[in-house]
């Protein structure tokens, strides 16, 4: 199977003015999808590593609201990493990329929103499985 697409980042308008910033995000206008699922993770140390895991289906914004983290992107041996420092950027991860989260600063809010509701079964959380259904190793 082929990556269609590669993770990149995404740039949100600042609106505001005196009184404070605010950053909107509409599915399927400022994301290229239709958000079903929204989750945060925070409270996690800087050495422990989330994620671990690629989705059949799903299609993800992740943005460091607060604080700051990386993610690390596997398209199937060439992998890249993505600083999310400023709560107005994101990174899309379109499906079938293997995602990590690491790095977490104390006061690290990571919100995610994903273009399908949970299943389970789109999971794959094994490296080695991941390989084989992108047809590599």
């Amino acid at each position: 199977m082929d990556v269609m697409q590669k993770a990149k980042m995404l740039a949100f308008p600042q609106l505001g003015d005196d009184r404070g910033r605010l950053v909107v995000i509409e599915g399927a206008q400022d994301i290229s999808f239709d958000i079903k699922r929204v989750f945060y993770i925070y409270g996690s140390d800087p050495d422990v590593v989330r994620g671990m895991h690629a989705n059949r289906r799903t299609e993800f914004v992740l943005i460091n609201v607060s604080g700051t983290s990386k993610v690390m992107v596997d398209y199937g041996g060439e992998k890249e990493i993505f600083h999310l420092d400023r709560a107005h950027t994101g990174v899309y991860l379109p499906k079938m990329v293997w995602k990590e989260m690491f790095d977490f600063s104390p006061d690290s809010v990571l919100l995610v929103l994903a273009s399908e509701h949970y299943d389970q079964s789109e999971y794959i959380s094994n490296l080695q499985e991941y390989y084989q259904e992108m047809g590599l190793k």
